[in-house]
């Protein structure tokens, strides 16, 4: 996910300070370089030990190298980064930016850099109503600054109100914001499926797959960082959708069927990533299936062909498909493009797909050429996905 970006991390002194150690772990966990930048005030808080060990480098805290190496470290560091992550934010801090002020190495580090400054503020409710704070919030968003809302709940003084930390997962997903936001798909509408459909058998049991509903939750992503309005429709999953997106959730078939014809019509680019059941037990029972009374056989129907209703409704949209194969992949695949008047297919791979972070597919388009990627993430082959997309639009 952070794969050659590097972010620097400051962090000032609040007691949320414990909760950036989860975060710093999150971005080295996908690849991303971290270089800790830590107040005096927050190493009241928070070890630098625990953070040089989180990070992988030595953690920053004063203008000046105890060696006396260089004079320059906030240029340095500053030039460094990608972008600058403040977790947690002070309204100290926050007041010292907003005034220009650069009296340690955090602040002067900001003054210094030309990226991206994002602040997670956490405080006391009351401190974060102040009014004084509010200017310097508003101040720094008129700047250029971004700030991650913190959330509603009870704080560490047993109060109730707005000012805890922001979730993890929602600073992880302003900081993807931040570093790959790109503008090559605003102004399009692009329908995700993902996932897999579940069919019921009884009450307890249920016909289904081993999809997980990660490619489709990373192209629907993917799409949103281009600038892209998406709707994503995923059968049953553990994962979270990225923020922004319109999230549908179904479980069987016929309902993601259903859905995906209500929202069809309103879409540039439909991309059916879902593991649709083709099948779905004929008669269902009301009561769970008692083991002497088992059944030897299920009778099976089809379930819709959802794409292939689809096709003959394509008009000017762009639609893509998927397909996984255990047999004649090429052959298959490229026939199933060619049934569903697909603009390009993409080709999975069972053996590296299935519940795994990564993948190796093949693209197909409707021309016949074949794009075929090596083992990588399923973000990168969704950005793969997105790139080929951003081709096939017409050209004003």
């Amino acid at each position: 996910m952070f794969a050659e970006k590097n972010i620097l991390f400051g962090i000032t002194g609040g007691i949320a300070a414990y909760k950036a150690c989860e975060i710093i772990r999150e971005i080295k966990k996908n690849n991303g370089n971290v270089r800790v930048v830590l107040t005096e005030a927050g190493s009241k808080f928070i070890t630098p030990l625990t953070l040089f060990a989180l990070s992988d480098n030595p953690v920053m805290e004063n203008m000046f190298k105890q060696d006396f190496e260089s004079t320059t470290v906030h240029i340095e560091a500053a030039r460094w980064a990608d972008t600058i992550l403040v977790c947690p934010a002070t309204a100290n801090t926050i007041g010292k930016v907003a005034a220009g002020i650069a009296d340690n190495l955090l602040s002067t580090l900001i003054m210094a850099s030309t990226v991206p400054v994002i602040f997670c503020p956490a405080m006391n409710k009351e401190m974060y109503n102040n009014h004084i704070l509010k200017k310097n919030v508003e101040k720094l968003k008129k700047t250029g600054y971004h700030f991650v809302q913190p959330g509603d709940g009870e704080l560490v003084c047993g109060e109730v109100g707005i000012g805890r930390l922001a979730d993890k997962n929602e600073i992880i997903n302003n900081l993807k914001k931040i570093l790959f936001k790109k503008k090559k798909l605003i102004g399009k509408k692009i329908l995700v499926t993902a996932g897999r459909t579940e069919e019921p058998i009884d009450p307890v049991r249920f016909i289904t797959n081993h999809s997980t509903g990660k490619m489709g939750f990373a192209i629907a992503e993917a799409a949103v960082l281009s600038g892209a309005e998406v709707t994503l429709i995923s059968g049953p999953t553990n994962l979270q959708p990225f923020d922004g997106i319109n999230y549908f959730a179904v479980k069987t078939a016929k309902q993601m069927a259903h859905k995906v014809e209500q929202k069809f019509f309103d879409q540039d680019v439909v991309i059916m990533a879902a593991a649709v059941a083709d099948f779905t037990p004929k008669y269902y029972n009301d009561q769970k299936i008692k083991k002497d009374n088992a059944l030897l056989s299920i009778e099976l129907s089809k379930t819709k062909d959802i794409l292939g209703e689809l096709s003959g409704k394509k008009g000017n949209r762009i639609l893509v498909g998927f397909a996984l194969e255990t047999e004649n992949k090429e052959a298959n695949a490229l026939k199933k493009m060619k049934e569903k008047k697909l603009d390009f297919i993409v080709l999975n791979n069972p053996d590296t797909g299935f519940g795994f972070e990564t993948n190796i597919v093949t693209i197909i388009s409707a021309d016949g050429k074949k794009q075929r990627l090596p083992l990588m993430s399923k973000r990168e082959i969704a950005e793969k996905i997105i790139y080929k997309i951003v081709e096939s639009l017409p050209k004003n």
